[in-house]
């Protein structure tokens, strides 16, 4: 399974009672559709995940493959056990899905050595059905894969990759040249994406991509195509963009910044808390300078 592109880290939309919304979660993948994303990432860090029943996951992974229309799908599948993350990924695989993308562990993180870590993530993809992407997103997790780690894992013929949302563009370069060329090297960070597509990554996946799917499209193409002055204006603009959306806002950020441009991103789940007055008004401005005819008065 070859990947490349701009994968978009799909949001969960809510209905008014607190409930998963499926309607509105097919509603953004049909827009997602008329874009030129290569494919989506369900259940990822964006998704809430971790604020999700197994039954909303379950209809979550349903909904997105129905509605995907031949894009390519990556399913969230990492877990604190083992044994729980394969069978996400044997879920995944029964449903279609292209490949799992698999989280560290992180909950007893003091007795997560390299050993440990190698051992799991060989352990799950021994028994998943489908291609295994390890994922390092270590302000979240507390964790970080380092290459001499990701270099050992990529030895294994069913581990395809890394999404690497560290932001650390160094760290990166170390990977792509501790592992062999067919390894993939994604990043989900959209301040890094030219820099990281410049020393090697294949492609990024990007919560950015739910608000601004084409601008985070458009900077690949130009990086592909070898245009990179225009490539580097991209970049800098996509980097304000994901500072105060994404890194200062977060999930709340994400989704409104949704709702300014037509998909339905809502408000996050407890104990997460939506935007107040002035995040929403520096949001909606940030916006009219990226997209003013597509922003929401």
């Amino acid at each position: 399974m070859i990947f490349s592109g701009v994968f978009a880290a799909l949001t969960t939309p809510y209905a008014h009672d607190g409930s998963v919304s499926l309607s509105d979660l097919k509603h953004n993948v049909h827009r997602y559709n008329q874009t030129d994303l290569e494919g989506y990432v369900a259940l990822g860090s964006t998704g809430e995940s971790v604020l999700l029943t197994r039954a909303e996951m379950d209809g979550i992974l349903i909904t997105v493959k129905e509605a995907a229309k031949g894009k390519k799908l990556l399913a969230g599948a990492g877990a604190e056990s083992t044994a729980e993350t394969i069978e996400r990924t044997k879920r995944a695989a029964e449903l279609g899905y292209d490949a799992a993308l698999v989280k560290t562990p992180y909950y007893y993180k003091t007795a997560y050595k390299p050993d440990v870590l190698i051992a799991h993530y060989r352990r799950v993809a021994d028994e998943s059905p489908i291609p295994v992407m390890l994922y390092s997103i270590p302000q979240f997790t507390g964790i970080t894969l380092a290459a001499a780690e990701v270099a050992t894992l990529a030895g294994h013929p069913n581990i395809i990759g890394i999404k690497d949302s560290s932001g650390n563009v160094q760290g990166v370069a170390e990977i792509v040249a501790a592992t062999p060329p067919k390894f993939q090297v994604f990043v989900g960070s959209a301040a890094s994406v030219y820099p990281s597509l410049a020393i090697g990554a294949r492609g990024a996946i990007l919560a950015l991509a739910c608000a601004l799917p084409e601008k985070c499209v458009a900077l690949f193409e130009l990086v592909r195509q070898g245009k990179h002055e225009m490539a580097r204006e991209l970049q800098a603009i996509l980097v304000r963009a994901s500072k105060l959306i994404v890194s200062e806002l977060s999930i709340a950020g994400v989704k409104y910044a949704m709702d300014q441009r037509g998909y339905r991103g809502g408000i996050p789940r407890l104990p997460l808390q939506p935007l107040h007055h002035e995040q929403k008004k520096r949001l909606t401005e940030l916006l009219t300078t990226l997209e003013p005819a597509a922003v929401r008065a």
